[in-house]
């Protein structure tokens, strides 16, 4: 990174996505409040209404968290674009910053040091006579410090109760935060449990903790994934203390198994290569056994046959992987493609291949053939000096699926083989064109046709296409904008005309797109030397729209 934090201008675009993060540059002057820390970024963006933004950089990356409508629905939202690239603006001082928000607490730190034992008990007893949640946590954890197994489990499995945060049986986003940081010491009682000698316990435990969060996950809003992350630290936790107690093999085998077949398997990721030294020779065999006897019983069992394919891989049973995966081949070729990529893991390239080619050939055309697996031969094809196979399977995936997406492909792999001339880009242009057929309003789907044209730059080319009815709204935007410096008078057309249904409409979204199409005609009228014809319009429109009082704010916003 260019900067001294951990991300930049191109991250927030790609959380937020193209739409939001051009809303978001609208928000930079609403941006108070900010505080920077080593980690943590809060700051307030005044909206529709005043909202709290958090940004947390961490080992994963950037994730952001506000409470808009579309922030609590779990999005990076344009008001954390807002929030990240005002402290980007700001990167110079960033270390200014981060001392700020270090000596704000060393005062803090310090006067706890000085407190006695006596004032600590009175100064936490205040806190936790007002704070009903922070009592709570703590009388949990405390419980966990005690000798009695069955408080112990009553009080771990307590923090694992839905129900003080749930509205009509059901834990709402806004809520799933609070319920995960009391989830959380769940996790952290547990692993207390192990170090401090009652790793058997801890088996125990966190066992019927990981069946008791499974049971309720699908009641709660996880879009935030922090449910997820703490039953993974359940996950964990069993998995820590097996270490330490070494259980029995076989009955942790059947309680692997028997979890890993169940409809709760979801919430949790266990790998049975983690447990090799618990399971050991006997509880691997136990483990094989169920998995074949699940297998026989139902041969489409998907969760079996995932044990299954665990099993054979610490295993290093190559073929018996191949056979497993053989008896139920997916329609699109990506069966067949995972069986080519265990084979050439395998060091067997040539049998790899030709499970490929026939994974080609058998995909059902309404279902592949998988890219993937077309990505895989292709390459295999250019590291052998097949140029011709190369071009042959891009022409027949065109073919089969005319999107700009198969036209790219066979671009590149043309341009690899010295061949995209003209007769080959007329002849992909033509697929393309013998699939579309012209739209009838702009409310039609658009066509590949318009998208290929426009990604070889050839706009003359694009707007022919647009104009004999082959663009749907979006693209005819897009044709738009990308003609607007040298056929402004077209261009305008093109904004006018979408313009107009938007004005029937309410709502930020339609406001903020509306504002951008008229930001678009006024660009236009500056080419055409015609802005005296904007403000008229303009006059007219505002006043025919004057009681949206939140269109009219953002119409000002940008100076219409």
């Amino acid at each position: 990174m260019s900067n001294a934090l951990g991300f930049e201008r191109d991250d927030l675009r790609q959380l937020a996505g193209s739409r939001s993060f051009e809303r978001g540059l609208g928000y930079l002057s609403r941006v108070s409040a900010l505080e920077i820390g080593e980690r943590t970024i809060t700051a307030t963006v005044d909206g529709t209404d005043v909202y709290e933004v958090e940004l947390t950089e961490d080992e994963d990356g950037l994730t952001g968290w506000c409470d808009c409508p579309y922030g609590q629905e779990g999005n990076f939202c344009k008001h954390c674009v807002a929030v990240g690239l005002t402290v980007l603006q700001q990167s110079e001082s960033l270390p200014k910053h981060r001392a700020a928000a270090a000596s704000r607490g060393r005062p803090l730190s310090t006067w706890l040091e000085t407190l006695s034992r006596d004032e600590l008990l009175a100064l936490v007893n205040e806190h936790i006579a007002a704070d009903r949640d922070l009592r709570r946590r703590l009388e949990l954890r405390a419980s966990t410090a005690g000798d009695d197994p069955v408080a112990v489990r009553e009080h771990i499995l307590a923090l694992l109760d839905t129900r003080p945060f749930a509205r009509y049986g059901y834990v709402e986003y806004a809520d799933a935060r609070a319920y995960g940081l009391q989830a959380t010491e769940a996790v952290s009682s547990l692993r207390t449990l192990t170090e401090t000698g009652r790793a058997t316990e801890a088996v125990g435990l966190a066992r019927s903790a990981i069946e008791a969060l499974a049971r309720t996950y699908g009641e709660i809003d996880d879009s935030d994934g922090v449910i997820g992350d703490v039953a993974n630290g359940l996950a964990a936790a069993h998995l820590e203390a097996c270490l330490v107690a070494h259980p029995d093999p076989a009955q942790t085998a059947d309680w692997l198994v028997d979890h890993l077949l169940s409809d709760l398997s979801h919430t949790t990721d266990f790998s049975l290569s983690d447990y090799t030294d618990v399971l050991k020779e006997t509880g691997l065999a136990r483990a094989h056994e169920r998995a074949a006897a699940a297998l026989c019983e139902n041969p489409k069992d998907w969760a079996a046959k995932d044990l299954m394919d665990q099993l054979l891989r610490m295993e290093g049973s190559v073929d018996a992987l191949i056979a497993l995966h053989a008896t139920d081949l997916a329609p699109s070729g990506a069966t067949h493609l995972l069986i080519a990529q265990e084979l050439e893991r395998a060091a067997r390239p040539a049998e790899a291949l030709d499970w490929a080619e026939r994974g080609l050939r058998e995909a059902e055309p309404d279902h592949g053939p998988d890219p993937r697996l077309v990505d895989f031969a292709c390459e295999r094809y250019i590291r052998a000096g097949r140029p011709s196979d190369v071009m042959r399977i891009r022409r027949e995936v065109l073919l089969r699926h005319r999107s700009l997406t198969a036209y790219q492909h066979l671009r590149t792999a043309a341009r690899a083989a010295d061949c995209w001339g003209e007769a080959e880009r007329a002849w992909a242009l033509d697929a393309l064109r013998a699939e579309a057929r012209p739209r009838k309003s702009l409310g039609s789907p658009g066509s590949a046709l318009v998208e290929a044209l426009l990604d070889d730059g050839d706009l003359d080319a694009a707007w022919d296409a647009a104009t004999k009815g082959y663009a749907d709204g979006n693209q005819w935007l897009t044709v738009a904008d990308h003609s607007r410096e040298h056929r402004p008078a077209d261009a305008l057309t093109v904004y006018l005309r979408l313009i107009g249904p938007l004005l029937t409409r309410t709502g930020d979204a339609t406001y903020e797109h509306l504002t951008e199409l008229l930001l678009s005609a006024r660009s236009c009228h500056r080419v055409l030397g015609t802005e005296d014809a904007f403000t008229t319009y303009m006059t007219t429109l505002r006043g025919d729209q004057k009681r949206k009082r939140k269109l009219m704010a953002m119409l000002d916003q940008h100076g219409l």
